[in-house]
């Protein structure tokens, strides 16, 4: 049934999905309900498919609100009549509710799904139906590889001038974990191109890529940051500013709320990214500990047959190290006292020698995977590349190459205004600190 109605502009927005607001009694003239779909079409033949939402109050009978998403896409104008033909939903649906139900999905099904994530098709509910069918239901190794794929698909990828490219990751679950910021420069004074995306905070006071603007500026282009690896053999930025993978980090958006940690996303969303940046030997580190996200070594060991099995599907050289998470690591939780903790570790300076340490075992493996070290020797060499000072001098490149200041000095470092102190108020030894009072 086709049905021509006056547009009225509504000034909300959803960051993504069209939306529309008709009158309940339209609605109920064709036969429509919450959440179905509508196909928007105006005189000039530009068209839209919108997610309908229904009100008696604020949009009269004949008119159709329009949320600024779907207005700007459609070119619209207030009072401008355009046509209304009712859609089907999209076929991913379907494919969500078989993955509720305990199907394993086809590659062809899971491409659906993040085709129409992508397109804007799929509402919130819809999607974390998706999140949570996988959180129930696990995936299988298959669909985790298909879901990765689609993932690296939906965005663009880095061209990087190296036959060998280097990466690592860390699963999270620590506090004060800035492993990055010592690993990046460590292997890129090696000679080893090493192109870091990472997040912002998600549950934790600061993501790498907070402490690192602390720094240096992190939102940068495709281009320019494969310019900078190609020029200094590292980069360290934020991955949201060039939308590597963009679709993991809509799927992120869901999962937050809810803190969702469904395995075969978590497998898929760290592969996907280092697949994006053309990755080929990759190091994850997987905390383990009372409070960190995994908490037992049996599981932790599970999980990293997973990542080796996969990454080796796709042609990825995967290694993944068991760590202690039982805490917070380092002295300081926080982008700018974590900027300046790292500053003075690369300074040669004795602070943190367990978070040196850490960042040191890690690169050691990618210096041994990539040859540089012999085997069992990669820590020492790793060790050797900050105490000598050649990781503190890449990393001032880096941090110049990024349009940062290369002479910033520890004490440059701005820290907040306002301090409290906290006092005991008696004598004794700390046994533990849970690292999830941090990542709340």
């Amino acid at each position: 049934m086709l049905r021509k109605m006056k547009v009225k502009r509504v000034d909300l927005e959803t960051e993504g999905v069209k939306v529309v607001v008709l009158n309940k009694k339209d609605a109920a003239d064709m036969d429509l309900d919450a959440l179905d779909r509508i196909i928007l079409e105006r005189e000039n033949g530009t068209s839209a498919t919108a997610i309908v939402n229904l009100t008696e109050r604020f949009i009269k009978k004949g008119e159709i609100g329009l949320f600024k998403e779907t207005y700007s896409t459609l070119g619209a104008k207030d009072k401008e009549k355009i046509e209304l033909v009712p859609s089907k939903k999209p076929e991913s649906i379907r494919y969500i509710k078989d993955k509720l139900n305990g199907q394993t999905l086809t590659a062809k099904q899971i491409n659906a799904i993040i085709t129409d994530l992508m397109e804007e098709e799929l509402t919130d509910v819809e999607l974390t139906a998706w999140v949570t069918a996988t959180y129930i239901r696990g995936m299988h190794r298959q669909e985790v590889v298909a879901l990765t794929e689609a993932i690296v698909g939906s965005g663009p990828t880095l061209s990087i001038a190296a036959s060998r490219i280097y990466d690592k990751h860390c699963i999270g679950g620590v506090a004060g974990n800035k492993t990055t910021m010592l690993i990046v420069p460590i292997i890129a004074a090696a000679g080893l191109k090493i192109p870091k995306t990472s997040s912002r905070a998600i549950t934790s006071p600061a993501g790498t890529a907070d402490c690192m603007e602390v720094i240096a500026p992190v939102a940068m282009k495709k281009d320019e940051i494969e310019r900078v690896v190609n020029r200094v053999n590292g980069c360290i930025v934020w991955g949201g500013a060039v939308n590597l993978a963009s679709a993991d980090d809509k799927l992120i958006k869901v999962r937050n709320p809810l803190r969702l940690d469904p395995q075969g996303m978590l497998l898929a969303s760290i592969l996907a990214k280092k697949k994006a940046v053309g990755a080929t030997d990759i190091i994850i580190d997987i905390p383990i500990g009372k409070g960190a996200k995994v908490n037992t070594k049996k599981e932790a060991e599970s999980l990293a047959r997973e990542f080796n099995l996969i990454g080796s599907n796709m042609k990825l050289n995967v290694h993944s190290l068991i760590t202690d998470g039982d805490h917070p690591i380092g002295m300081a939780i926080g982008p700018s006292v974590e900027a300046r903790e790292i500053l003075r570790i690369l300074a040669g300076e004795q602070v943190s020698p367990e978070l040196k340490e850490k960042a040191c075992q890690l690169a050691g493996v990618l210096l041994e995977i990539s040859g540089k070290a012999k085997d069992g020797k990669g820590t020492k060499l790793a060790h050797s590349l900050i105490n000598g000072g050649k990781a503190n001098k890449k990393f001032r490149e880096i941090i110049e190459a990024q349009g940062g200041n290369p002479k910033i000095k520890d004490t440059d470092v701005t820290m907040g205004k306002y301090t409290h102190t906290v006092k005991s108020e008696e004598k004794g030894k700390i046994e533990h600190i849970n690292n999830r009072k941090f990542l709340q």
